[in-house]
């Protein structure tokens, strides 16, 4: 078995070496000290089993993970209870709450094993990654080796490409393996509008609607974009602008 071990803290890294020191059959082929390591070092090492830490600087432990994408098993390792139900919604193996002992190690190991042993597929659904308890405050984008982060309030607008959401912000685009949909749910609806099935906007961007044809009509960003507005995009937009 090969693991990753992902925390912002030496001690905390080093007492994970130390437990796993009891296992030959375990190869540690990573220790990383912040997220964007943990990415990097993921994509080429492609461990079968990450420790990982939750609060991390610049990037926290589900969006790590949401970046990694499926294929990988993990326990998460905290010292917050808080995050444990959105560990198991994204099919965490265990959560190890700090400060923990061996016995309680162990445990979370052997379940590791069992299901890589029963070749047990990890669900491609990585849904507490994207969809948070509470909206997104930033967006994170992987981009090869590069990882971009997007603060919410600077999304223009959203659209949606096959598979893919194409993000606008400050004047730059950026792909992100998403749907439209289920980023739409991770955004905050008082601001953000879907106003066509294939756009969401920052309702702070429009600046005016106008007329395309008889039955559509236009959305005028502040930098002067234009994006199509269905019947349904303009009732829930023109609802609230108040119009």
């Amino acid at each position: 078995m090969t693991v990753m071990i992902v925390d912002d803290e030496e001690l905390a890294r080093s007492y994970l070496r130390e437990m796993l020191a009891d296992h030959p059959e375990i190869d540690i082929i990573a220790e990383c000290a912040n997220g964007f390591e943990a990415v990097k070092a993921a994509a080429q090492q492609k461990p079968d089993l990450l420790f990982l830490d939750v609060q991390m600087p610049k990037l926290d432990g589900f969006e790590v993970l949401e970046l990694i994408g499926p294929g990988v098993n993990v326990i998460f390792v905290t010292a917050y209870d808080s995050y444990a139900m959105r560990a198991f919604e994204v099919h965490a193996v265990d959560y190890l709450l700090k400060p923990f002992g061996k016995d309680r190690f162990e445990s979370a190991l052997e379940r590791a094993k069992n299901r890589l042993s029963e070749k047990m597929p990890v669900p491609a659904e990585l849904s507490a990654a994207s969809r948070p308890s509470a909206h997104l405050d930033r967006i994170v984008v992987r981009d090869g080796a590069r990882v971009h982060i997007i603060p919410v309030s600077k999304l223009d607008y959203a659209e949606a490409q096959d598979d893919y959401v194409m993000l606008a912000s400050a004047g730059k685009t950026y792909l992100k393996q998403q749907t439209i949909s289920s980023l739409e749910a991770c955004l905050d609806a008082r601001q953000f509008i879907r106003i066509h099935r294939s756009y969401i906007v920052n309702l702070e961007r429009v600046v005016k609607m106008e007329p395309y044809s008889k039955d559509s009509r236009i959305a005028v960003l502040s930098d002067g974009k234009q994006l199509p507005v269905s019947r349904a995009g303009y009732q829930r937009l023109t609802a609230l602008l108040g119009e």
